[in-house]
């Protein structure tokens, strides 16, 4: 939380913008694939509207998936590997929550959701750059504060 208060959600989303990268949950995985390597991300909202979730499809549910079925995985439908019970979070919540959730049930993304609505997306990365920033306002605050003495 810091000196600085607790800081929603919505803030991280002012920061890094409420674009989301979604698959329809049809597409193969080997679109998802592509898509994940165009985005530079490391998951994708399965959604067919770009509204409302019915999953979402990582990196690690790809690379899991392979040792299973190897190439044929590339023809398959997104919605054979996605992760259909998806944790959601509000730009209302606080970012202290949202890592500490993120932290404790091993999630590297979670969507954010208002009224029923897919909104954003947030990432560990967004998360922990966030609260570097926030930490060196603190370090540099401190700073001022002892060179003002």
């Amino acid at each position: 939380m810091g000196r600085h208060g607790p800081v929603q959600v919505s803030k991280l989303l002012v920061t890094k913008g409420s674009s989301v990268a979604t698959i329809p949950p049809g597409a193969t995985v080997a679109d998802a694939v592509a898509e994940l390597r165009e985005h530079r991300i490391g998951a994708l909202v399965v959604s067919s509207d770009h509204k409302h979730i019915e999953g979402i499809v990582s990196e690690r549910d790809v690379v899991r998936a392979l040792t299973d079925r190897a190439g044929a995985l590339l023809e398959d439908p997104v919605s054979s590997i996605m992760s259909s019970k998806v944790t959601t979070c509000s730009p209302d919540d606080e970012v202290e929550s949202l890592m500490s959730t993120m932290t404790h049930m091993r999630f590297r993304h979670v969507p954010v959701v208002r009224d029923g609505v897919l909104c954003g997306i947030v990432s560990i990365g967004d998360v922990v750059k966030h609260r570097i920033v926030e930490l060196e306002k603190d370090r540099n605050e401190l700073v001022d504060y002892i060179n003002a003495r």
